[in-house]
Formats: C-alpha cells, sequence, structure tokens
C-alpha cells in the first residue's frame, strides 16, 4: 500500500518528499489516516546519524494522531472515525516481565515507531511523517480530546508521557515541590502537567526571557540557574526534579537542590554523556539520580485521559511538509514555542 512520507535518504541529505509502502491491515491491525504528527528532539538526532543505528531511508516521526481508517476482522476496541494516537511504541515481545507490567518501553524487543526491526519493507520500521500507518491494536490508544484540539494533542504522544511517567512514579502531587529544567518541548509539559497533579513547581531555565512564559505555563516559581543567588535560595528544598535537557551540562547544580532522598530523573537525551556528578553530592543526602523513558502503552493512555480531564495539550507551531528542514534548524536554536507539529494533509509527491 503506498503512501506519501517525508524522509531523509542519508545524514548529510535534508528530508523529502518521498514514496514508502505500508502492509495491508491484519486481523488485529488498526490502519489509520495521520493528521498530525509532532517533531521530537530525537527526530533530528536520528535521522542526522548522531546516535547509532539509523538505517536509510528513515522516515522519522512518533508522535501521531489521526482516525481510523480500517479495521482487522479481530479488533474489538477501535472502529472507522475514531481519533486515536500512535506514540513510540509499535510492538513489543508481549512476553516478558516488562510487556506483562505493562512497560512495553522497557522490553528488550520493544520496536519503536521508526528506524526498528520489523517484517515489513523496507525491513525497518518507518515514522508518522506520513499519510497512514498500520499498527495492531495493542499499540495503539484512545484520543479523547475534541478534534478541534488535536494537532496539539501529538506531542502528548512522546513529550507528556516522558515527563508524565517519572512525576507519577516518584509521587508529585500536593505538598510535593517539584523543580523542571528546561522550559522546551519537553519542559513545557513537565511544568503544565506537574501544575495539574497538585504540586508546588518551580521551573528552571538559562533564560531571564522566558520567566513571564515558565509562569504563564503553570510554575509557581521561575529560577534562571545561572543566577547563583537563585539557585542558593533553593538549596534542600526539592522532592523532585525533572531534568529535561538534551545537551551535556553540570548535574551537580541541581543535585544540590535536592532535600535527602529527594531524586533528580534525566529524560532528556543528548547526542554525548553529562560530566560525571560528584559522589558526594549524592551519598550525602542520599539523593537519586535516575532516567525514565516515556513510557508503556497503559500509562501513556493514563495521562491521555488525564490531560483531556485537565484540559492540557501542548503549545504548538503548525507547519507544513515542506516546512520540516527549516523547522529541524530552528529547533537547533531554541526557536520554538514549544513543539512543531506537520500537518500531514500537506504531505504530497
Amino acid at each position: 500500500m503506498p503512501v506519501y512520507a517525508y524522509g531523509a535518504y542519508a545524514s548529510d541529505k535534508p528530508l523529502q518528499s518521498m514514496e514508502i509502502t505500508r502492509r495491508s491491515p491484519g486481523p488485529h491491525d488498526v490502519q489509520i489516516d495521520i493528521a498530525y504528527c509532532g517533531i521530537c528532539h530525537s527526530d533530528l538526532h536520528q535521522v542526522r546519524a548522531e546516535w547509532a543505528g539509523t538505517q536509510f531511508p528513515c522516515v522519522p516521526g512518533h508522535e501521531i494522531v489521526g482516525r481510523v481508517a480500517s479495521v482487522g476482522a479481530h479488533v474489538t476496541g477501535f472502529q472507522l472515525g475514531d481519533l486515536v494516537g500512535v506514540g513510540c511504541i509499535v510492538d513489543s515481545c508481549q512476553q516478558c516481565e516488562d510487556c506483562n507490567s505493562g512497560l512495553e518501553n522497557y522490553c528488550d524487543d520493544m520496536v519503536g515507531t521508526y528506524n526498528f526491526p520489523t517484517a515489513d519493507a523496507p525491513g525497518w520500521t518507518l515514522g508518522g511523517y506520513a499519510q497512514q500507518i498500520v499498527v495492531h491494536e495493542r499499540y495503539v490508544l484512545r484520543v479523547r480530546h475534541p478534534g478541534a484540539q488535536l494537532a496539539a494533542v501529538a506531542p502528548l504522544l512522546c513529550a507528556g508521557i516522558t515527563t508524565y511517567s517519572p512525576l507519577k512514579h516518584w509521587n508529585a502531587g500536593p505538598g510535593t515541590k517539584v523543580g523542571v529544567v528546561g522550559i522546551g518541548g519537553l519542559g513545557h509539559m513537565g511544568i503544565k502537567l506537574a501544575h495539574a497533579m497538585g504540586a508546588h513547581v518551580v521551573a528552571f531555565t538559562t533564560s531571564e526571557a522566558k520567566r513571564q512564559a515558565a509562569l504563564a505555563l503553570g510554575a509557581d516559581e521561575v529560577v534562571v540557574s545561572r543566577n547563583t543567588d537563585e539557585m542558593a535560595k533553593h538549596a534542600k528544598r526539592f522532592d523532585l526534579i525533572i531534568n529535561t535537557v538534551a545537551a551535556p551540562h553540570d548535574l551537580d547544580a541541581f543535585l544540590v537542590l535536592l532535600k535527602r532522598d529527594g531524586a533528580m530523573v534525566l529524560v532528556g537525551a543528548p547526542a554525548t554523556p553529562h560530566p560525571s556528578p560528584g559522589v558526594f553530592n549524592l551519598i550525602t543526602q542520599r539523593r537519586t539520580l535516575a532516567g525514565s523513558m516515556i513510557g508503556g502503552i497503559a500509562e501513556t493512555q493514563e495521562m491521555l485521559d488525564f490531560c483531556a480531564e485537565h484540559g492540557i495539550v501542548a503549545d504548538i507551531e503548525l507547519i507544513r511538509a515542506d516546512e520540516i528542514n527549516t523547522a529541524y534548524e530552528r529547533m537547533l536554536k531554541g526557536d520554538v514555542q514549544y513543539r512543531f507539529v506537520i500537518d500531514n494533509a500537506t504531505l504530497t509527491d
């Protein structure tokens, strides 16, 4: 089944229009007409081979929303016309401890939405910068937001779950003080979600110019991390810090802000490692430095339902497919508030 897509044929080539092939829906498959797909910073890393293992042609995109166009004979949870989403996972072993616990994101055989091995042509998954996608019903998510918000729902499928999962796991809520480092695609969702959960939210930014924007997103306080006096006032005050920054930086500056038994969770994925933190900043207060990667299917559905209940969507800039390369360059410069989303209706030959 040929469809139009946007992807790259090599790491040093711009993304361009191309034709790809999707499999015909099987008994448990859902075929989705993709309306919108968010652009994640990991798309850029992967398509430019800054992370190892990129296979070309590479069609990125794992923040997918659209409508069901066809269902297999044994599909029971979806029907034609349903609003649905697909996130970062399109398959897993379905048998291991992680899968049985609803944590498919940690399955050793998890199949990502693009650039992962598959029996489909060309031998690896091709993502959501495309007109359609076919996915097993187990990995399809129901969208309960109004259709008018659909474009702004797309980034929830990665940016939303990436911040929701650690906030839930580390019990953010009333009576807790939560820091969010970085006010970008991930960070702006972290602020919105932590605020909706009832936590006292402090946003950290390197830019004074972002102070008012962070407050508008729901932060109770904003700290300019380059201001040592502002940072010092928050020493040993935080239960949890969600660090969304996708560039190497000094982790110790934030570790010292944690209370005894506090945790800083890394969710940003830099192309090169962070400097190693000082061990004494960890052991003297029994602090935890942890990581978290997206979330399982059940938790992603829980996140979407939570966001629908609280009226939470991403702040986006909607673009045409032929603006993707420009969007990548702007994203590198931090010139987006806060997530680019592709209008997939503009995907043509």
